[in-house]
């Protein structure tokens, strides 16, 4: 049996919630889905888990990480669980309990923060990135997507950083002081919480000097009459780099990077590197990346950026490499070359440059507008939602569209559900497709 049958949208459901983002926005979809009459139930794994969800429905798992597959397994066939909703799944607990959830026959959901930011949340039936049903074929998008209207661009939901560190800090501090609580959890992240909001201690209190600085560098890009190309840092901790990249690291992903555009970039043109906006400064990207390219000898040809507009920097490039950061979701609605080393959702032909990375530099190809075009109304009609994780106003509309599509039976719908997956995983240390002959 798989999880990929027919749903039965008209009887009633049992949702099992894991780990959520640490928002209210998870309780707020049980709230809505028990209005459609279905059940909804969650295990906490810890802290943080207990404070976001208060509601009823929940149980403790306190247990080790060794006895969580046969716990999750007996919790799915006790409850006669249909559907698992989470977020992160490559998560290693969560990995354990899709796993689980397949072999049961249980529909597996996944929410995330939205491909088509910055106020849409993701809401893919089966998985994401390498695990994603969305159509990897042109001609399936095209003809998915005839018929769907032009998203609204507008910007409805803002959502402050005060916000969001405030959820992270509830979330993440109890689980430190409070850990006696559930001896058995195990973070995924890669940093220990007090050493990330000390990063960012740091990071705050030079922001306003390094936003000035990359503006001024973005300006000076743009006005230099050389070629440049732009690659946007993703998270040291972001599953999509860590699970759906042929890279072990960030680090391993800048060195490969700059040694194919020292080779073959044309002479005079530059990299542009910018940093996440969401990092917390624990490793020194800046000096990696000088560290990096002086030992290869063209560090007159790297910039590196800590700020500034990412979509500024993108509209007087040559082109946009990523692993596979959203970042290139933005490069193509701007109608730029992109070339995707990892997997990706939008790593199509005919919208990312599908040459390796080696001749991408010398002959970088943008994407077809048509395609383009109906890739962003299917992406928007089938696994986007309008909503966001930390404004009272952006979890209600996410809430209640996520409630009502999986109410409906609709996610993936229409036509963006392939089975099965069309992508594969990347083996990692596997370069030489994306990159070409070395």
């Amino acid at each position: 049996m798989t999880a990929d049958m027919t749903i039965n949208r008209s009887a009633p459901r049992t949702f099992l919630f894991l780990q959520g983002p640490s928002s209210p926005i998870f309780a707020k979809i049980a709230t809505r889905l028990e209005a459609f009459g279905h059940t909804c139930l969650r295990i906490n794994l810890n802290v943080g888990d207990q404070i976001f969800w208060r509601r009823g429905g929940a149980f403790n798992y306190r247990g080790s990480m060794s006895a969580w597959p046969a716990f999750v397994e007996a919790f799915i066939r006790r409850h006669a669980v249909s559907d698992l909703v989470l977020l992160g799944e490559e998560r290693p607990y969560h990995q354990v309990a899709t796993a689980a959830a397949r072999k049961a026959g249980v529909a597996v959901f996944v929410v995330e923060m939205g491909y088509l930011r910055p106020d849409w949340l993701t809401l893919e039936r089966g998985g994401m990135s390498s695990n994603s049903h969305f159509p990897a074929e042109p001609d399936q998008i095209l003809n998915a997507a005839a018929g769907l209207p032009e998203p609204d661009w507008r910007r409805r939901y803002e959502q402050s950083f005060l916000a969001e560190a405030t959820c992270d800090l509830l979330y993440n501090l109890p689980n430190v002081f409070l850990w006696f609580l559930f001896p058995g959890y195990r973070r995924h992240g890669i940093f220990h919480p007090l050493a990330e909001y000390a990063g960012w201690v740091l990071r705050l209190a030079t922001r306003g000097r390094q936003q000035r600085a990359a503006d001024a560098l973005i300006r000076s890009l743009a006005s230099d009459g050389r070629d440049y190309f732009v690659y946007p840092l993703q998270l040291e901790t972001d599953y999509q780099l860590r699970a759906h990249s042929p890279f072990n690291s960030q680090k391993e992903a800048i060195r490969a990077i700059l040694a194919s555009f020292a080779r073959h970039a044309p002479a005079g043109s530059k990299l542009a590197i910018k940093s996440h906006p969401l990092d917390n400064g624990l490793i020194r990207w800046r000096e990696v990346v000088a560290e990096a390219a002086a030992k290869i000898g063209i560090a007159d040809r790297v910039a590196y950026l800590d700020g500034g507009n990412l979509d500024a920097l993108v509209q007087g490039s040559a082109g946009v490499v990523t692993v596979n950061s959203t970042a290139g979701l933005h490069a193509l609605k701007q109608g730029k070359a992109v070339k995707v080393l990892g997997s990706a959702v939008f790593d199509i032909a005919g919208l990312t440059d599908q040459q390796p990375l080696d001749i991408f530099w010398q002959r970088p190809r943008g994407p077809d507008a048509a395609l383009s075009a109906a890739l962003f109304r299917l992406m928007a009609a089938a696994i986007q939602v309008r909503g966001n994780f930390y404004s009272s106003a952006g979890t209600n509309a996410g809430a209640n569209a996520i409630a009502e599509r999986l109410h409906r039976g609709v996610v993936n719908e229409p036509g963006a559900f392939i089975d099965p997956p069309p992508r594969r995983k990347p083996a990692k240390g596997t370069l030489s497709t994306a990159f070409g002959s070395r």
